[in-house]
């Protein structure tokens, strides 16, 4: 039966919208997603997990580390900016590979299989056609692959409905956009002669190309064509247009065969000025929808994940009630600061491809500066996302930052950030020496928004914390943080009622059901065992490897 009714309807089922109902679920808010494909779609799609979305999966257990890393070392990856193999991602041991490589596919039934295990209701081959907003919900009326139209209302919908997005279209969200410099193919094909395809990135007169050789099989060909007039964004992708364009690109010919799949991209660039509908507020967007930029150096899709990260908590706390509206107005202010420099980025990448001879000096420009340490180093960290903070003035300098995985040494033996944040509950992690936080002070947060927990003044690899108190948020960012002195109990309770909502009643009802890590921690004080817990609500969700 089609539900006539749902708290949040998600808009899109690819790997954005599925993470995101997956969040809303451990948020024990109902989540609805309509996906108009029938199944996963096995396409050449992003498939590069960045250091920083690596890192937020682990917090949720979507990925698992086969043994526990130290922060203290690290791993390291070469990664490219532009075609060029200048940078180093790195990222501690403790934190899993700097670069987990995964097929879109596998993502996205991962991320159906999570969200599916923790309640959600993801409903395939429905599509939204017109939406309205009202001041108390929003009325959608959507297609089933049988051509039956139905309508429902949901309290918020999130559109994670791609580039051409019908939900930011009827919603009227407004966009800053900038035209494309180059226009790009991509195709998987038999190569004539694989030996002699040039693999990786390549350049040549009119561009550059990215070709992932199998000798074996079907190879993936990208071209980067600056020449001009670009062909229309909307003619279906030929063999012979993939193999004239490589060789205009490349100035030789690159001999090919058996084209099964072909489509085209651009560095075209759209950003909505805000993620929030202009009407009530209660239109939400992310991912493809939100943000469009050019695909170089696989930043698109986890910039959208990282959306979903950011957004699960805040529309929990408000869909339940717990939080006003206003919450929502920080996944604006966060993630379209993030979106932007994600543009900025790929044009730059864009203007050092193209091939004319005026764009000469800003290549040698740019060389110079790379063979700086610190810069090469910032801008692999802007790639990876590790460069991202959400600070405010006039905070502790912590405030803002991401709290690394350290190995916690807590009454109930050790436990690492990643557990503690695995169901998406807030933390207030209190050093054993802080006696200025009363507990009756967190009474009317802590039965459902809130856990505390209380940590050793190092960690157990006996590196001190360099802090008293944080208050950590499920996305894994510091939402306040007290540094040497003791926490300030009246400026806790501010950042508390201004994340999480104003305090209740201790004898209110809670909203949430008891957490895994709370299981986890009760039944290792029964047991002494060391081991963790089985994942959100006790299912055994569907994880990720995690070899690079």
């Amino acid at each position: 039966m089609f539900p006539e009714h749902t708290t949040v309807l998600v808009v899109g089922g690819g790997p954005v919208g599925l993470l995101l109902a997956g969040e809303l679920a451990l948020q024990n808010v109902d989540a609805l997603v309509l996906e108009r494909h029938e199944r996963v779609r096995d396409t050449p799609r992003a498939g590069t997990l960045h250091a920083r979305t690596v890192q937020s999966l682990l917090r949720r257990g979507v990925l698992r580390l086969p043994a526990p890393g130290r922060l203290d070392l690290r791993q390291r990856t070469g990664f490219h900016f532009a075609g060029l193999p200048l940078l180093t991602i790195t990222s501690p041991t403790a934190e899993g590979p700097p670069i987990l490589n995964q097929p879109q596919s596998s993502l996205e039934q991962a991320f159906e299989g999570r969200a599916r295990a923790l309640g959600a209701d993801v409903r395939r081959g429905w599509e939204v056609r017109r939406l309205t907003e009202r001041p108390d919900r929003v009325e959608v009326e959507v297609v089933g692959d049988d051509g039956r139209g139905r309508t429902l209302t949901a309290d918020w919908v999130v559109g994670c409905d791609g580039a051409r997005s019908t939900v930011r279209e009827r919603a009227g969200f407004p966009v800053t956009t900038t035209e494309p410099s180059f226009s790009g193919v991509i195709g998987l094909v038999r190569l004539v002669d694989p030996a002699g395809a040039p693999g990786g990135w390549a350049r040549g007169p009119e561009g550059a190309t990215l070709i992932n050789v199998n000798p074996r099989g079907y190879s993936r060909v990208l071209t980067h064509d600056f020449s001009r007039p670009f062909p229309d964004r909307g003619r279906p992708v030929t063999l012979e247009e993939l193999s004239t364009t490589a060789a205009r690109v490349l100035g030789r010919e690159l001999p090919m065969r058996d084209l099964v799949y072909g489509s085209r991209f651009s560095d075209f660039t759209r950003v909505a000025d805000r993620y929030r509908s202009p009407g009530h507020g209660r239109v939400l967007l992310a991912g493809d929808a939100a943000h469009v930029h050019a695909p170089l150096g696989g930043q698109g899709l986890n910039t959208g994940l990282q959306d979903a990260v950011n957004l699960g908590w805040k529309l929990g706390l408000v869909a339940r009630g717990d939080a006003p509206g206003e919450l929502l107005d920080s996944y604006t202010d966060e993630r379209r600061a993030v979106a932007r420099t994600v543009v900025a980025n790929t044009r730059a990448q864009a203007a050092l491809m193209d091939p004319r001879p005026q764009q000469e000096p800003l290549r040698a420009y740019f060389g110079r500066l790379m063979d700086v340490p610190e810069a090469r180093a910032a801008t692999a960290d802007e790639i990876s996302g590790q460069s991202i903070r959400h600070s405010r003035p006039g905070t502790d300098p912590l405030t803002g930052t991401f709290l690394p995985n350290h190995t916690f040494l807590t009454p109930d033996g050790p436990l690492r950030t990643a557990e503690l944040l695995e169901d998406a509950t807030p933390l207030l992690l209190l050093t054993e020496d802080v006696t200025t936080v009363p507990g009756e002070l967190l009474d009317g947060w802590s039965r459902d928004r809130l856990r505390t927990v209380r940590v050793g003044r190092t960690d157990a690899e006996g590196t001190a914390l360099g802090w008293r108190a944080v208050l950590c948020r499920p996305d894994g960012y510091l939402a306040w943080a007290a540094g040497g002195a003791e926490p300030d109990p009246a400026e806790l309770a501010v950042e508390l009622a201004r994340w999480l909502g104003p305090a209740r009643s201790p004898a209110g009802t809670p909203r949430r059901p008891v957490g895994p890590v709370e299981r986890s921690m009760a039944e290792r004080a029964g047991s002494g065992s060391g081991t963790g817990g089985r994942g959100p609500r006790g299912a055994q969700d569907p994880t990720l490897s995690p070899t690079p």
